[in-house]
């Protein structure tokens, strides 16, 4: 057979969401994504193909993944395709009085004691992980996210497609952060997820390096300047090279040549999938423009540095859409003077690109939703208050699982 041509920027797209699994009752954490698979496969398979949409383990066995079984040509449909395969896990659960919870982190597990790794067919990697890093942090065990990968084809479309990522990444946390509570109290932050994960490599740094990648264009400069950085770094702890894939990068966005695409990572998973869809849609048309060089020439966009980028992105994960953004050079980006709230720039970005998106009713209400109202984590600080207990916190998270439940958005 011949090989299937590369797809070209934007031809396509592919979605990942991650939900936790949790008591339908007390919402604590139940480990028994491995039964869920088992259910519809009749033995333990990390992966599951529902037509579109596929299931799969993640290492922590109370998540379960749900993603694109191959390349969507656009996504129209993707919200319906993914609230349908929520219900059907939803209905396998229910014997064992159990649902699907959204959100980017469980607001109150304790991973030192509930964490329990995936131990059937990738296992080897998962326990590698283990061993090198210690999962039983928040920063392994508690964290579920939409990752979307998009396509290049060649070094000229790989350089323009990172280049706009670089630049989209600090603003992510002001549309989509949905993790403000952790060990039961809000933790000041309304992307806490991006803090732990930042962290969780941090015996070998440069696995995460500053979340935002290194300004590589080029394949060749990619694998020297940051894979191989990593895989060396790792060695010494990896002997027999079980991490030695382009997945072991834990930016927040990857490169992954193996299969043509760049994955960002950095998004908190939603309540529903038309909010994550349409924070997708969100993305893809800011990352359109880019390309076009509608904001800025490309040659410019390779010039904001990895540390700037970084350090808006910390204020954004802090105070989501109310952070200030006040970089004259990021701003210069976007034909824009400062200092302005990221919730602002949203409003900009969003009109400017408003003809590169082409939305369904659901998802540009979902998105309408969430850019009057802000992202998901300050309308869930709105509903539990400055001081919650457990009966509120499990109140407002049974809600929650509601919304994933019917498909419907959080209101404070």
């Amino acid at each position: 057979m011949n090989p299937r041509p590369a797809l070209q920027l934007f031809e396509a797209l592919g979605v990942e969401l991650e939900y936790m699994i949790v008591a339908a009752d007390t919402l604590d954490v139940r480990p028994i994504t491995d039964r869920v698979m088992h259910d519809v496969a009749g033995e333990y398979v990390g992966e599951w193909e529902q037509g579109a949409i596929s299931w799969s383990n993640e290492l922590a066995l109370h998540v379960i993944e749900l993603k694109t079984t191959d390349p969507a040509p656009a996504p129209a449909g993707l919200a319906a395709a993914f609230q349908d395969n929520v219900c059907q896990i939803n209905d396998l659960l229910a014997p064992y009085g159990a649902r699907l919870m959204p959100t980017a982190m469980h607001p109150w597990m304790d991973p030192e004691r509930e964490m329990r790794l995936w131990p059937h067919d990738y296992s080897p990697v998962y326990q590698t992980f283990d061993r090198i890093f210690d999962c039983r942090g928040h920063g392994w065990a508690n964290l579920q996210s939409a990752h979307l990968n998009l396509p290049f084809a060649g070094d000229e479309q790989f350089g323009q497609l990172h280049a706009a990522i670089r630049l989209l990444l600090p603003l992510i946390p002001a549309l989509a952060a949905s993790s403000p509570l952790v060990d039961g109290v809000p933790t000041g932050m309304v992307d806490t997820r991006l803090e732990v994960y930042r962290g969780n490599a941090r015996r070998v740094p440069s696995v995460a390096g500053l979340v935002v990648p290194e300004p590589c264009y080029t394949r060749t400069t990619y694998e020297r300047e940051i894979l191989a950085r990593i895989y060396a770094d790792l060695s010494p702890h990896d002997p027999d090279g079980i991490l030695r894939f382009e997945w072991a990068n834990a930016r927040g966005a990857i490169a992954r040549f193996d299969r043509g695409t760049i994955e960002i990572r950095v998004v908190d998973v939603q309540e529903c999938p038309a909010a994550d869809l349409a924070i997708v849609q969100a993305e893809i048309s800011v990352l359109r423009a880019l390309v076009a060089e509608q904001f800025a020439p490309y040659q410019r966009q390779q010039e904001v540095e990895t540390r700037e980028l970084y350090r808006l992105l910390l204020a954004t994960a802090q105070a989501g859409e109310q952070a200030v953004i006040d970089s004259p050079e990021y701003l210069a980006i976007w034909g824009l003077d400062g200092p302005i709230t990221a919730g602002e720039l949203w409003h900009h970005l969003l009109e400017a690109t408003a003809a590169h998106r082409e939305q369904e009713p659901d998802a540009a209400a979902a998105l309408q939703t969430i850019v009057n109202e802000g992202p998901l984590a300050r309308r869930i600080l709105r509903a539990v208050g400055t001081s919650p207990d457990r009966d509120c916190l499990r109140e407002v998270y049974a809600r929650l699982c509601d919304c994933l439940a019917q498909g419907q958005m959080f209101r404070a």
